[in-house]
């Protein structure tokens, strides 16, 4: 038998879905896709109709004093401030995942706390605490920050892909004699690698897109790309701001691709161990 036929009245409801959506994107993306020509202008304002193409901003950016050392920092901070985030976050969701005890709840919301809390009232809370100890004006601390800050996005992607995972594979391991790092390490980590590298990836875009910490903590010489441009629009305002924008965007992008590959990996794989 076939499908029924879709009526006119089905097909206005799937139209107006359909431009409802389209209307949403465009509200979304408009102010993001609108920077993207200004940092080809030939000009040297934030302006429409642009003068000319050029790409003397992107040059501006890749010579620059002013902006190649914040990028350093960007990298210098988010690399390891992600290996950090993402080997505790994935500590937490395994233990979370194995444990069974009756503060499991709260502790899951303590660990994602700083997920959902203002993070103007994070910086300064970090603040005060890094700064009792020596911390602030500091690779060290500015790293530590942005590992608790990404943690929670492992803990939560972690923890999704653990709720599809076979525990019988598990006892499987151990009742052949196998410990507890052994089975960790040969069973559960293969099938929820994709879980823990797209938590990896958020956890790298949170370090790499914050500025209100590094506020608090950065000191001149630990300025990071988001904070140098928010300092860029305040002091001097200059269409480099839009290139270095427009290549944040394709990082976000990049990033996002890579994690629907992993999800869909991820995927492939519970269903080939099933």
């Amino acid at each position: 038998m076939g499908e029924p036929a879709t009526t006119a009245g089905q097909r206005a409801t799937r139209l107006w879905l359909w431009l409802h959506l389209a209307l949403v994107l465009v509200f979304l993306l408009a102010p993001i896709v609108a920077i993207a020509p200004l940092s080809f202008s030939a000009g040297s304002f934030l302006q429409y109709p642009l003068p000319g193409l050029s790409l003397r901003w992107y040059a501006d950016f890749f010579t620059s004093d002013f902006w190649l050392p914040a990028l350093g920092n960007s990298i210098v901070v988010a690399i390891p401030a992600t290996l950090l985030a993402t080997t505790l976050g994935t500590a937490a969701a395994v233990g979370l995942w194995l444990a069974r005890f009756p503060l499991r709840g709260i502790v899951t919301a303590l660990l994602l706390a700083p997920m959902v809390m203002p993070i103007i009232v994070v910086a300064v809370g970090v603040y005060f605490a890094f700064a009792a100890v020596g911390l602030a004006n500091s690779y060290t601390g500015l790293i530590l920050a942005h590992a608790a800050l990404g943690a929670p996005f492992v803990v939560v992607t972690v923890q999704a892909t653990l709720a599809g995972f076979d525990r019988t594979l598990a006892r499987a391991g151990a009742s052949l004699g196998a410990g507890g790092w052994t089975v960790f390490r040969r069973i559960m980590l293969p099938l929820i690698l994709p879980g823990v590298a797209s938590g990896a990836l958020f956890a790298f875009a949170t370090s790499f897109d914050e500025v209100v910490v590094a506020f608090f903590l950065a000191g001149p010489g630990q300025r990071t790309l988001p904070r140098q441009m928010f300092s860029g629009i305040n002091e001097n305002i200059s269409l480099t701001i839009a290139a270095a924008a427009t290549m944040l965007v394709l990082l976000s992008v990049a990033l996002m691709a890579a994690v629907e590959y992993l999800r869909r990996r991820g995927e492939r794989l519970r269903r080939g161990a099933a």
